[in-house]
């Protein structure tokens, strides 16, 4: 049996994804100073990051494939490196009758959701692809050519 916690090098079996829920600090913005990474349980596993919004709330859930698909009925059929939107069940909560709207049974409250998808390297879920620090260096890189 593997041991699964504490700092992780890379070098471990499985794939490492990062782990956390938007409401916890650190994680909507990602900082690794408040969050290390878990190794996923199946051999191919995904790291997953699924952006949920709802005018300007944002809720940003970091986590391995295999740990959401026990609870969600959303996820995209479409599992390849990239972002998709959810997929959508028209007959979940049909035979309920729900007089409790923050239940959200049929999981209507948040208008976008995005699955983001990476598999080929470790801690792939952890920002976006274009960073502030990349898009600054390709303008130096471009401002010093032209010159």
């Amino acid at each position: 049996m593997a041991w699964r916690g504490g700092f992780k090098t890379g070098l471990e079996r499985g794939l490492i994804c990062n782990q956390c829920i938007g409401t916890h600090p650190g994680c909507s913005i990602f900082n690794y100073n408040w969050h290390w990474g878990v190794e996923c349980g199946r051999r191919f596993d995904k790291c997953v990051k699924l952006i949920e919004r709802r005018g300007s709330d944002t809720l940003i859930t970091r986590d391995c494939l295999s740990n959401l698909e026990a609870f969600r009925v959303d996820i995209p059929a479409d599992k390849y490196e990239g972002c998709h939107a959810a997929s959508s069940d028209p007959k979940l909560g049909v035979y309920v009758q729900n007089s409790i709207p923050e239940l959200d049974i049929k999981r209507r409250y948040y208008s976008n959701v995005t699955w983001c998808f990476c598999s080929f390297d470790h801690w792939c879920n952890s920002s976006r692809p274009f960073s502030s620090s990349i898009v600054l260096i390709l303008v130096a890189l471009n401002s010093t050519l032209m010159t």
